[in-house]
C-alpha cells in the first residue's frame, strides 16, 4: 500500500480528504433531515447490514428502525483524523456530539465512529461505519416546550428545525 500511496500527488491527498470530509458532513446532515435513502446512498451498494442482510435499502430501512423514537437529531462533526491506505481506500475516526429528542427528555451523547470508506466510480463512499456511545446523558434544560425564539429577536427558545422538508412530511 505505501507503493501506492507514494503514486498520490499532493494535491489528489488533499482531495481525497476533502472529498471524505464531505461524506462525514452529508451523513450528519441528511441523518438529521431524516432523509434515509439519501445516507444510505453514501454508502458502497453492497454495504452488509447486520448479520444476514446487504445493500442500501436494507441500510436504509435499519436508520430508519434505529431512530424511529428519536424525531429530533443534531449530530455535530468534530475531530475528523483520515488515513488514506490507497487511491481507492481510506480508514477515519470521527468524533461526533449528538443532541437527541427521546420521549420527553433531551440527551447529548458522545459518539465515536470508526470509518472504513471506499472509493468507487470515482465517488468516495462509506464501506462501512461503526458507531461507537462513549456516553450518553440529559440535558439540564430540555429545549422541548421552550416558547418560541423569533431570531433574532431572543437568542433563547424554540427554533425552527422543522424547516426541514422532510419533518413537514411527517407531521411534525
Amino acid at each position: 500500500m505505501m507503493n501506492q500511496m507514494a503514486e498520490l500527488a499532493p494535491l489528489e491527498r488533499v482531495v481525497a480528504h476533502d472529498e471524505i470530509r464531505q461524506l462525514v458532513a452529508r451523513y450528519a446532515v441528511q441523518m438529521d433531515a431524516r432523509d434515509f435513502d439519501a445516507v444510505a446512498a453514501l454508502f458502497v451498494e453492497d454495504v452488509r447490514v447486520g448479520r444476514d442482510q446487504q445493500g442500501r435499502a436494507a441500510l436504509g430501512a435499519f436508520f430508519a428502525d434505529a431512530v424511529r423514537d428519536i424525531p429530533v437529531t443534531i449530530l455535530n462533526v468534530g475531530t475528523h483524523l483520515i488515513e488514506l491506505d490507497d487511491t481507492d481506500h481510506a480508514r477515519g475516526v470521527v468524533y461526533c456530539r449528538a443532541e437527541l429528542q427521546i420521549d420527553g427528555r433531551w440527551i447529548v451523547q458522545a459518539i465515536q465512529y470508526r470509518d472504513v470508506y471506499e472509493r468507487r466510480g470515482g465517488v468516495w463512499c462509506f464501506a462501512r461505519r461503526t458507531h461507537l456511545l462513549w456516553y450518553g446523558r440529559e440535558v439540564g434544560t430540555s429545549p422541548l416546550g421552550l416558547s418560541p425564539a423569533r431570531w433574532p429577536e431572543h437568542a433563547t427558545g424554540w427554533g425552527e428545525p422543522e424547516a426541514w422538508p422532510s419533518w413537514s412530511a411527517r407531521g411534525r
